[in-house]
């Protein structure tokens, strides 16, 4: 059989110019639309490439080849691209005015050029107080505009070292805020720290660095890496240890290695102390260090706590219910009475209870006996909102759980420890569900040895999004006294939310209201995911706001179980964002990591910041995007909370969130999809967060069948982790 012929092929021709536009430009992949101004070209050539970065300005060197698309026309396919910093006036006024470097917008760009001329860059970098000559520029911008420059110069140095390994470079920015003019060689060094360090930056990306440097598929570093990697991604879905079998098959899994060699770095992590083994339940199961740490201290603190009384002044208890409730003009219930007795004999005491059953009642005739005795009592919540709701329900100032702590922002710990602790008798913890393994530690390292320890929270909501069942263990321990409501008061009973609550998590599917009748609580029946969408869109956009004259950005919530799919938050906020803040003609918007950013958009921080002071589940409201000086400005409650444009990475869109998510928060409104496309995630514990975080309104859209089977479905997501074990035997 002969060979076939093969085709010719036209040798690549090269093409040079000055960037006139960057028609689009993705960060993740690098790849590029530009419009170049080229010698002999009337018009402008559409060039097509990749390469890491690119600003309006700079030149172009361009190989590749010409060809005609049906729907661009004529375009320069380019194989091999490069830019470098622009050397004419007219493009150096373009690069400068390109929003490249922050704090010079197209007018100081033209007035830098006019008095600076081509010499304008060396000027920025070395005689950088000669700026100040141009009106409009005091010491203030001056400076900015240097550490733009500056920064500017690593950031790009980092791109296309990323992009030369083949990565994404749209963490750039991210890499050098953390390893600062040291990045490159930190990351040559050891690349498997950037799963570790940067937010958006997985494993594999970090693996893909580290092989195109050389480091071996089977080496022991690589392999120390990967179940560091597994053991921090099970942290994530709230485990605080992983049995050692399921660890060594999960790496394995991963770095597709013998299990020897997992094995071998196994033992040098534990002899590193990277990691640490512990006999549970008879199996190994291998433990973060800080995990482990925080798992004992609970126990250990809860255990001393349980044993000792109250530090409190005498108290006759039917002379202060008696004063209280002539005070309150509310009657305790005999429930409310007995849980009155026990808080203020007890040094630890969990309240816990659906809604509607006197926990906030019992909570503020606690506070107010006490405080009568000049009891000193601090108040605290997980996030802003619950603390904001905490402080209207008690009249009282209530902090989030961080900034009562005092967060060190370069360490990511707290300032509240053992040997500087809270000033308090009392420490009440609200939404008690939502506190995770390290953070109940970090609480309790800051009580203070003569405090106790008042802990509120829905045992029956979804767990904490960290590692461990704080909470639900402390409750199945039998340690600490517990109280638990479940008489719903009489004025909570008119509410089909509160209803429909309770009756879900007695693992009943609650009474649906007729049609056309009055209810805070309405279920639509829709069967097809476009069908639900639909409907979803029209009621958060129309229905309400019509009949209940309510705002369906500020005060409508859409919740889902998961962020994919059709009915998923990222499809929702798309398609919600469309409807409820379309764009305007010449409006300032921002595209970065995936998402359109504009004024009047609602968005949610998803990591902690702690130099920001916003934490994870934060919502707030894009008040102002500044193209000039590369930031947009959010509003969260009363304050207002800056963010350059690439730290975006930060924010999402919050039309719609998890459910997960909107823990600790109440809603005015909440409207969910419930479809089958959700079966995994159809649980009881899932559907009864989401209702109870409605006030006024709760709308379910979707099948009935996918509501039968999350009411029905009680089974709970397994977390290892050994508190349980320890506070029953002794931490």
């Amino acid at each position: 059989m002969s060979n076939p012929i093969p085709k010719p092929t036209t040798p690549p021709e090269s093409l040079s110019g000055l960037i006139e536009r960057v028609s689009f430009f993705n960060e993740e992949n690098g790849f590029a639309v530009l419009k170049v101004k080229v010698k002999g070209h009337r018009d402008l050539v559409a060039v097509v490439g990749s390469l890491p970065s690119v600003s309006p300005g700079e030149w172009l060197n361009a190989e590749g080849h010409w060809v005609r698309e049906r729907e661009f026309g004529l375009q320069f396919k380019a194989d091999r691209l490069t830019s470098s910093a622009p050397t004419s006036r007219e493009g150096i006024e373009k690069y400068l005015g390109g929003g490249m470097v922050k704090g010079i917008g197209p007018v100081y760009a033209k007035k830098l050029v006019a008095k600076f001329g081509e010499g304008i860059f060396d000027i920025i970098e070395n005689y950088s107080v000669r700026l100040e000559e141009v009106a409009g520029i005091g010491a203030g911008r001056r400076r900015k505009i240097k550490e733009a420059w500056a920064e500017q110069k690593v950031i790009r140095e980092i791109m296309v070292f990323l992009h030369s390994q083949g990565v994404s470079t749209a963490r750039a920015v991210r890499i050098y805020k953390t390893y600062g003019d040291q990045a490159i060689e930190t990351v040559r060094a050891n690349p498997y720290r950037l799963a570790r360090d940067i937010h958006g930056i997985g494993f594999k990306t970090a693996d893909q660095i580290a092989q195109k440097l050389g480091i071996p598929a089977d080496s022991l570093a690589r392999a120390e890496a990967g179940l560091s990697h597994v053991l921090l991604e099970a942290t994530g879905d709230g485990h605080c240890a992983l049995p050692r079998p399921l660890l060594l098959a999960e790496s394995v899994k991963l770095l597709e290695v013998p299990e020897q060699l997992v094995s071998d770095a196994l033992l040098r992590g534990a002899a590193e102390g990277e990691v640490t083994q512990e006999e549970i339940h008879g199996e190994p199961w291998i433990f973060l260090p800080r995990l482990q740490t925080a798992e004992i201290g609970i126990a250990r603190r809860i255990q001393q706590l349980a044993a000792g009384r109250s530090q409190y002044p005498a108290i006759d208890l039917d002379k202060a219910v008696a004063w209280c409730e002539q005070k309150t003009g509310k009657t305790l219930a005999p429930s409310q009475r007995t849980a009155l007795a026990t808080a203020l004999t007890s040094r630890v005491l969990i309240i816990t209870g659906g809604p509607g059953v006197g926990k906030t009642t019992l909570l503020n005739a606690i506070l107010l006996i006490l405080r009568a005795k000049q009891v000193q009592c601090i108040l605290c919540a997980p996030t802003g909102r619950a603390a904001k709701r905490m402080s209207e329900a008690t009249g009282m100032e209530a902090s989030t759980i961080h900034r009562l702590l005092e967060t060190v922002p370069t360490e990511g710990g707290f300032r509240r420890n053992e040997s500087n602790p809270l000033d308090c008798d009392l420490l009440v913890v609200d939404e008690c569900s939502m506190v995770d393994v390290p953070l109940m530690h970090q609480l309790l390292r800051a009580l203070p040895a003569r405090g106790s320890l008042l802990l509120v929270g829905d045992v029956d909501q979804l767990p904490s999004v960290g590692p461990g069942l704080v909470l639900s263990h402390l409750i199945a321990s039998g340690v600490p006294p517990v109280v638990r409501l479940t008489e719903v008061f009489r004025q909570a009973a008119h509410s089909r939310i509160i209803t429909a609550a309770h009756q879900i998590n007695e693992g009943y599917l609650p009474e649906l209201p007729a049609r056309d009748t009055e209810s805070d609580f309405y279920f639509i029946e829709r069967e097809e995911p476009e069908e639900i969408a639909r409907t979803l869109r029209e009621v958060v956009q129309q229905r309400i706001p019509a009949r209940f004259k309510l705002d369906p950005v500020r005060d409508v919530q859409v919740l889902s179980p998961m962020n994919r799919g059709s009915l998923g938050i990222r499809e929702l906020n798309l398609s919600l964002q469309a409807v409820l803040n379309p764009l305007k003609p010449d409006q300032t918007v921002v595209e970065k990591f995936g998402w359109r950013f504009a004024t009047g958009d609602k968005v949610i921080q998803t990591v902690n910041n702690y130099d920001k002071e916003v934490f994870n589940g934060d919502i707030g409201l894009i008040s102002s995007v500044d193209g000039i000086e590369r930031e947009l400005v959010v509003q969260f409650d009363q304050r207002e909370v800056r963010y350059d444009f690439n730290e975006l990475d930060e924010l999402s869109l919050a039309y719609a969130i998890t459910i997960h998510k909107s823990q600790g928060s109440e809603f005015p409104v909440v409207v969910f999809p419930l479809a089958t496309q959700h079966y995994l995630l159809l649980q009881r514990n899932l559907i009864y967060t989401a209702i109870t975080r409605g006030k006024k309104l709760v709308v379910i859209i979707g099948q009935r069948q996918a509501f039968a089977t999350a009411v029905r479905n009680h089974r709970v997501a397994q977390r290892f982790s050994a508190l349980l074990d320890r506070l029953r035997e002794g931490g």
